[in-house]
């Protein structure tokens, strides 16, 4: 899953940044209202970490623009005011949840996958999701089917659980570009089938009956062979 995180204290956007790496999140960070709208704007992000005060224009701005926009991406506003009236200004803006600094960092990432929950962007309770005889864990990085396992690497798990979460659905190389490399990223599309051709290995590896197929020109999809 992406996250974008928009913080214009330096070091505390970094310090969120690792913290969610940490938890299997893949999280961009913005310092600014302008460029966090921009990115934000795209709609590629499962999740929004989203500051107060701004430069640029504030969070208040931000979340408003975006659901003006259609945009609904869950935001959690950051923010060292305590006042009542802020938190309902910025919840009557958009704002999905609010959390006052200074905060622990256990009550910010259970913030977020209760956000996550409620938008269905979220693994289940266990951190494990599950596609046919697949299961991966999201805190190892590790994919596994029945006895055997295998350790992803980051492109790799953020690959195949954009694929599990999708099931049967496709998802395009378009997309798979903008949710897994990012929005300005240089990727091309054969940056894409490299990692489809690593995750077959492993999946064949795997003796898993769940394969990726491939729709030529609109873009990939998990199948489960059924035994005769």
């Amino acid at each position: 899953m992406r996250l974008l995180i928009v913080e214009d204290e330096v070091r505390l956007a970094d310090t969120l940044r690792q913290l969610l790496n940490r938890q299997g999140y893949t999280a961009d960070v913005c310092y600014d209202g302008v460029s966090g709208l921009d990115n934000a704007m795209t709609g590629i992000y499962d999740l929004m970490v989203l500051d107060v005060m701004l430069p640029g224009i504030n969070g208040f701005q931000v979340v408003k623009k975006l659901r003006e926009a259609g945009v609904a991406t869950p935001v959690l506003m950051l923010t060292a005011k305590s006042d009542v009236s802020d938190r309902i200004h910025g919840l009557d803006c958009g704002a999905d949840y609010y959390l006052t600094k200074p905060f622990e960092p256990e009550e910010l990432l259970a913030c977020v996958r209760t956000l996550l929950r409620r938008s269905g962007g979220q693994l289940q309770e266990s951190d494990t999701l599950t596609w046919g005889d697949l299961s991966l864990e999201r805190t190892t990085f590790t994919l596994s089917c029945a006895e055997r396992e295998v350790r992803l690497s980051r492109r790799e798990y953020d690959l195949i659980e954009l694929l599990m979460r999708n099931g049967n659905q496709v998802v395009t190389k378009e997309q798979m570009l903008v949710k897994v490399w990012g929005y300005d990223s240089q990727a091309e599309d054969n940056n894409v089938e490299v990692y489809i051709s690593f995750l077959r290995r492993k999946l064949t590896h795997l003796h898993s009956a769940v394969k990726i197929k491939t729709l030529r020109m609109l873009g990939y999809c998990l199948t489960q062979e059924v035994e005769a």
